[in-house]
């Protein structure tokens, strides 16, 4: 995911995508608990993804309109 894909959506649609993202971190967690994951690069991704959804949000909270 791209932070300019992420800048074009709205503050909603950010919200979603980041509980999203938070669910699916928590689902790889899981698995890495319970020893199935293979691909273990895929949480470092989404912690990424997690961190500029958060980011872009913080900066549309504090720019005037």
């Amino acid at each position: 995911m791209k932070g300019s894909e992420l800048r074009t959506k709205s503050v909603t649609e950010l919200n979603t995508e980041l509980e999203s993202l938070l669910k699916a971190h928590f689902s790889l967690r899981m698995q890495v608990s319970m020893q199935q994951l293979t691909k273990t690069s895929e949480i470092r991704k989404v912690r990424r993804d997690i961190a500029r959804v958060r980011t872009i949000l913080r900066q549309k909270s504090e720019m005037p309109e």
